[in-house]
């Protein structure tokens, strides 16, 4: 993982660390350079900056800038820690749907640490992230993508109903099998049962 905005030893980035001078203004701070070797990460890390100046202006505030990684699997394309101030993106995803994450993903996830920051604990797609959304970034307010997300996904598992098959992911399909839960069909509420 690279911190793009904050060593990997610490919390918090001082001027000490960065060996900058008394002098330095806040702005010049929290644009400091830094870069990934891969050049579509760069893109991601300006975006995300560009971001931040949008929101800075329109807020007339100053955020702390997030950490970001690009180390996230499965079907998400991206998720924001709270608390950590940190941005994952799916470097996959990302190669393959890099318009859709530079207009739609990058902001909605700097919706969630800009809602956290300004207002605590929120419903996490509620309605001050969809203002955010509207307000700073003029994008409909999407709580989820529409990726194709084949490239991704994991082993499944064949299932069924009375309704016909379900597939199941390897992580239920091992609580199944171990004994921990059962699933029930949506639809019909009838147990699911593995194809043999």
């Amino acid at each position: 993982m690279f911190n793009l905005f904050r060593p990997s030893s610490t919390k918090t980035l001082s001027r000490k660390t960065l060996k900058l001078k008394p002098s330095t203004t806040q702005a010049e701070y929290f644009n400091l350079a830094h870069t990934f070797s891969s050049a579509l990460h760069n893109r991601v890390a300006q975006r995300v900056l560009e971001c931040y100046a949008i929101a800075e202006k329109q807020l007339e505030q100053v955020f702390p800038r997030p950490e970001i990684n690009f180390k996230l699997r499965g079907k998400s394309a991206g998720t924001a820690h709270l608390q950590q101030n940190q941005l994952r993106f799916n470097s996959t995803l990302l190669t393959e749907n890099q318009d859709a994450f530079f207009e739609q993903v990058i902001p909605h996830e700097i919706c969630h640490l800009l809602a956290h920051q300004l207002y605590g604990r929120v419903k996490p797609h509620g309605r001050e992230w969809q203002a955010l959304m509207v307000t700073l970034f003029k994008l409909h307010p999407s709580t989820t993508h529409s990726m194709n997300t084949q490239s991704v996904e994991g082993k499944q598992f064949s299932y069924r109903c009375d309704c016909g098959p379900v597939n199941l992911s390897v992580r239920r399909h091992n609580k199944v099998v171990r004994g921990e839960t059962q699933y029930r069909c949506r639809r019909c509420k009838r147990e699911l049962v593995a194809n043999l």
